[in-house]
């Protein structure tokens, strides 16, 4: 029996939702290339049961002659992939079509980041708001101490930050949890916070409104400060701090924690677990960050190189 392609897809995101955990980004993400695939399959008469590896690969010529980015065309193959690779695991087909198709590979880019005189100037600026300084100040304080993700830093339990930790248990993708360590200016900052934080709690308590369970608590529908209004936060941090906002993002704290750890001896094994990465071979390109830096310094620095560019 022939089933639609978009209730095929809807199965699929909500086996990953319960059995991976997968993040909601990543199952929208998910959502939107699966149904541009399916609406590709319709218009040329396929349905999800008849589809063949070349179907799939002539998805993917069309992809890439619309100008598509290499990471985007890896990312709708993963998409298809994943959901060939669950079809066949579930029964629905007795084949994976997508099995063997090599993607197009992603450009390595290398990451932006910081130098740390620039985070001193975003730190200093997030302690110094008119508003909500001592929020802001622990925001980025443990942003750059711990190199979370910041959907890891927003969602973060109080009861994660009770006690003067030396340490935040902290939980990513996929669930996995991970130790990462405060350093001093993480812990004073974070109880400063707390101490405000459950004084306006206690306050709110007392007009009947319920506590919050988490670390940053919002009025919105998730209860906690959203990535969306943190990222306009530290674009304001960064016009404050006199370093130029298209360079700073939440990730190029995360970033700039890496580089600044591999450049001061850090192994990159260490920096691997406290990013929470799965696999060494993406904490390796901060390797190639701090290349270009150092080669960057001498070019600028050294004067052999001032003399031959005269």
């Amino acid at each position: 029996m022939t089933h639609s392609m978009p209730r095929r897809i809807q199965t699929f995101l909500e086996a990953q939702a319960a059995e991976l955990d997968a993040a909601t980004n990543t199952q929208l993400a998910y959502a939107r290339d699966l149904q541009g695939f399916s609406a590709w399959l319709a218009e040329k008469g396929l349905n999800f049961e008849t589809t063949e590896r070349s179907h799939i690969e002539g998805y993917l010529i069309d992809c890439e002659a619309e100008g598509l980015a290499k990471s985007t065309r890896a990312r709708r193959l993963s998409a298809i992939k994943q959901i060939f690779r669950f079809a066949f695991e579930e029964g629905w087909r007795d084949d994976n079509p997508a099995i063997q198709i090599k993607g197009p590979g992603r450009a390595q880019r290398l990451p932006k980041t910081l130098d740390i005189a620039e985070v001193d100037r975003l730190l200093k600026a997030a302690h110094t708001t008119p508003k909500q300084a001592l929020r802001n100040g622990c925001l980025m304080e443990l942003l750059y101490a711990t190199g979370m993700r910041v959907t890891e830093l927003v969602s973060l339990p109080v009861s994660a930050a009770r006690g003067d930790p030396r340490m935040l248990l902290v939980r990513g993708k996929g669930g996995k949890e991970r130790l990462v360590p405060l350093s001093p200016p993480a812990r004073d900052a974070l109880a400063a916070y707390l101490t405000s934080r459950d004084a306006k709690e206690e306050a709110a308590r007392a007009r009947g409104v319920p506590p919050s369970k988490f670390l940053f608590p919002s009025h919105g529908k998730l209860g906690h400060l959203t990535r969306h209004r943190f990222f306009g936060l530290i674009k304001e941090f960064a016009a404050a701090g006199g370093v130029s906002p298209a360079k700073v993002t939440p990730h190029t704290l995360r970033h700039a924690f890496a580089t600044h750890l591999l450049a001061g001896g850090a192994d990159l094994r260490s920096i691997q677990t406290l990013l929470g990465h799965a696999d060494v071979a993406t904490t390796e390109i901060y390797t190639h960050v701090l290349d270009e830096r150092l080669k960057a310094l001498v070019l600028d620095h050294h004067p052999l190189a001032k003399s031959a560019k005269t």
